[in-house]
């Protein structure tokens, strides 16, 4: 039986997202340019990120002419929380709790991201009321 095909973005789709929202529609020959600077990949590539990309929901495209055109359908904002609920989901049991403890006892914050965290989500609570 076939694998599901995962929403979450993989790196290489994270990078050509970040052109597509830097840039706000883009040829595939624009991405792949883009691309390139950093690090050369096959134009072939680029297009079949772009197409995995499309059936994921996360981009859009339209004809110009013999050109594609690419354009993000959410925002990175939109992605980042994709992302990270799918992370609490797989590895903190669904859990927030259990990831911000994990953040504290593994990845060391410190007591001023404590404090901006908080900062926040009083911020957060504010905006609910």
């Amino acid at each position: 039986m076939p694998r599901k095909p995962s929403v979450a973005l993989t790196e290489a789709e994270q990078k050509v997202m970040h052109v597509l929202w830097e840039a706000g529609k883009a040829s595939v020959r624009d991405v792949h340019e883009q691309l390139n600077q950093k690090k050369k990949l096959a134009y072939t590539t680029v297009l079949t990120i772009l197409k995995i990309l499309a059936d994921k929901g996360y981009a859009g495209y339209e004809k110009e002419g013999r050109a594609f055109i690419y354009y993000p359908l959410i925002s990175q904002a939109e992605a980042r929380q994709k992302a990270l609920s799918n992370l609490v989901t797989r590895f903190f049991g669904g859990s927030s709790q259990a990831l911000a403890q994990h953040l504290v006892e593994i990845e060391g914050i410190d007591l001023e991201d404590l404090a901006e965290l908080r900062r926040e989500l009083e911020k957060h609570d504010q905006n609910d009321s």
